[in-house]
């Protein structure tokens, strides 16, 4: 009976040892016709998002400038102190920019004693000038703001003056002159009258001219049509044969058209003025630097602060298209860094 009781048992022990390994087949059948595991796709990250800027804070606008400059002097200088004020008033239209001609001298009269900001000068301050402002506490900075020739002329229907030397400019010029005629200068010049042309005494034009070939300023005849308007001037010589006269060369080049312009020989042969020889030196001793003069009273106020640093800005420019030489750019940029610091 124990041996049928164990044959029964192993039996038993081997159905359940061949289901378990049908089991075991089955599953291993199972997980090999299952799919195989897909990798995850990967995913982007999401972009950083910038935080907005932020708003800047509300500038105040600058104040517009506004006021009056008031400016006087030189007749030469004045075509570039007006072509500087023609271009302010485009940017500034609330600053009056106000300009007289009454020349370099008459200019610092008015200067001296406080009546104007800025004074247009064609040749520097004198002394007695400077002693002046000083008595009336009227300090003042110099600008040199171009270079100029004094142009010599006569009318274009003369056709017998090829040039004239600085001792024959003396001879006409020079105080009690008894030259009259054109043949006094040289025999073979016609027999006819000189009709002369020149600067009043305040322009510094006539200073400069005096000093240069009297060798003393204000040394002049004074039996000449003068005037400190050198439009007057042109005139003058444009509409008389036998003219002859001086004034700035700029305003030669404006009106060459109704004007001949003489070379001066100064002892190297006859030279005629131009943009090159007024500039190199050579159109000699004609040449000259041209000056504006500041009240540092008026330069505290922000109108004239912006308008003196705008001229030394555009003066490379329209210096040149008004007929005038301009300074080296570094002059300019020296007296911007002198003055407003750069």
């Amino acid at each position: 009976m124990q041996a049928n009781v164990r044959k029964r048992c192993k039996t038993r022990s081997k159905w359940i040892i061949l289901a378990m390994a049908g089991l075991l087949s089955l599953a291993l059948s199972l997980a090999a016709c299952a799919p195989a595991p897909v990798a995850p796709e990967p995913v982007e990250p999401a972009p950083a998002v910038e935080p907005p800027p932020a708003e800047p804070a509300p500038v105040e606008p600058a104040p517009e400038l506004s006021g009056t400059i008031v400016i006087d002097g030189s007749s030469t200088v004045y075509p570039i102190s007006e072509a500087v004020a023609e271009e302010f008033r485009k940017v500034h239209p609330k600053v009056e920019v106000t300009i007289g001609v009454s020349g370099t001298g008459g200019g610092f009269k008015r200067f001296t004693v406080g009546e104007t900001d800025i004074t247009n000068a064609s040749r520097p301050i004198k002394d007695s000038e400077a002693e002046e402002a000083a008595a009336n506490d009227i300090e003042f900075i110099e600008l040199e703001v171009a270079f100029d020739g004094i142009a010599v002329m006569v009318n274009p229907q003369n056709t017998w003056v090829d040039y004239l030397t600085v001792e024959e400019l003396k001879k006409i010029w020079e105080p009690e002159s008894t030259i009259n005629r054109w043949n006094q200068i040289r025999p073979e010049w016609p027999d006819e009258p000189i009709e002369l042309y020149g600067p009043g005494t305040e322009s510094g034009t006539f200073d400069y001219f005096t000093e240069e070939i009297m060798g003393e300023e204000d040394a002049s005849r004074s039996d000449y049509t003068a005037s400190e308007d050198d439009h007057i001037l042109v005139l003058g010589i444009a509409e008389d044969k036998n003219a002859h006269g001086y004034f700035g060369y700029a305003y030669y080049a404006a009106n060459k058209d109704r004007l001949r312009l003489i070379p001066i020989d100064s002892g190297q042969g006859p030279v005629l003025p131009s943009v090159q020889t007024i500039n190199d030196g050579t159109y000699s001793p004609l040449s000259r630097p041209l000056f504006i003069y500041v009240s540092t009273k008026a330069l505290e106020r922000p109108e004239v602060q912006e308008f003196v640093r705008f001229y030394l800005e555009k003066a490379p420019v329209l210096v040149p298209e008004v007929g005038y030489v301009a300074l080296p750019q570094a002059d300019y940029d020296a007296a911007l860094q002198q003055y407003f610091g750069g």
